[in-house]
């Protein structure tokens, strides 16, 4: 099993100046901020969509599109796995290349990882600083706009007391991921809430050493403080939860949805 670095529960280290976020009905305008002057190149016919664009100037709360994660960016179908046959792991260093390849070509690249021809912009550079809950986290600026979809989700079907962070952690500037696969961290596109309470268990120690990782679960939402409805909220707009990965990162949701289907 792949296991990651220990997780970080301090910012990204992007030094450059914060762009501030006033509301989550204008989370929108951020995309316009941080578009490039040049369009990334066009993507290759087997990887769909287009290169990022920005979202609509203004878009009220009401606009937030519900969707699933794509499924060839869920982990779980590229990651490597000890009992996979030759043909099969194969098969899966190509399903992580695609999935490589559309997260450059989206988010930035990341050095070390895919061909800075599909885009030779940085994540960072499509990156903005926002609040969840009070808390401020850089990511990616088109994936703060579905992050603030899913706080006005969560007050209104979790209420404001069913859990409250303390700590954030987005946009990485070094890579956390052994075995030659890269964090969606890198990308702006995860998050990872209070990584001191919630547990990785399949993470390299010390975090696979809790507790809780030991004793027997009929689910992960046994060994996590955050709740069943912040995750199924996190799930209607795009982002999938690794507490549901072979890692059990509990802590841990990325945005694996279309950027260009956030919003209306």
């Amino acid at each position: 099993m792949i296991a990651t670095l220990a997780l970080c529960a301090c910012s990204a280290g992007v030094s450059e100046t914060p762009r501030p976020v006033a509301a989550i009905a204008g989370w929108a305008h951020l995309a316009d901020a941080v578009t490039p002057r040049e369009a990334p190149p066009e993507p290759a016919s087997e990887v769909p969509n287009e290169a990022p664009a920005s979202a609509q100037a203004t878009a009220p709360t009401s606009a937030c599109n519900e969707q699933l994660p794509q499924p060839f960016l869920i982990r779980s179908t590229y990651a490597f796995h000890p009992d996979a046959t030759a043909e099969e792991a194969q098969h899966r260093k190509q399903r992580h290349r695609k999935a490589i390849e559309y997260r450059t070509r989206r988010y930035g690249f990341v050095e070390g990882f895919g061909d800075p021809a599909w885009n030779a912009r940085e994540p960072k550079d499509y990156s903005a600083v926002a609040t969840f809950f009070g808390i401020r986290v850089r990511m990616n600026a088109r994936v703060l706009v579905a992050l603030g979809c899913v706080e006005e989700a969560i007050r209104q079907a979790c209420g404001d007391a069913s859990y409250v962070p303390r700590v954030l952690d987005g946009l990485r500037l070094r890579n956390t991921f052994h075995d030659g696969e890269v964090s969606n961290h890198t990308y702006g596109i995860a998050l990872d809430i209070d990584p001191n309470e919630n547990s990785c268990c399949g993470c390299v120690p010390p975090l696979s050493e809790w507790p809780r990782c030991k004793e027997p679960a009929a689910s992960p939402y046994e060994r996590t403080r955050i709740p069943k409805c912040w995750v199924d909220a996190f799930e209607r707009f795009g982002f999938y939860w690794l507490g549901n990965d072979p890692l059990e990162d509990t802590m841990h949701f990325e945005f694996l949805g279309d950027p260009d289907k956030i919003t209306k």
